[in-house]
């Protein structure tokens, strides 16, 4: 699953730490979404897009292989 976590943190200028702190999850969590290795919960994921003030479809998209597993 691909997201825009790292630009929209860019828009805002806060730091993965502060994001963290806003979503209470590690910095190593956000990192490891940034990165595709972590797909996040329907409650955190609602969480990071209501920081951004975005939806969750305008974060998170889905790829080809998201279908697959």
């Amino acid at each position: 699953m691909k997201n825009s976590i790292k630009v929209e943190r860019a828009k805002k200028n806060i730091t993965q730490a502060q994001l963290a702190k806003l979503v209470k999850v590690s910095r190593q969590t956000i990192n490891a979404i940034e990165l595709g290795k972590y797909n996040p919960s329907v409650v955190l994921a609602l969480k990071i897009a209501h920081i951004f003030n975005q939806t969750v479809d305008n974060i998170f998209d889905l790829e080809e292989s998201d279908w697959e597993s």
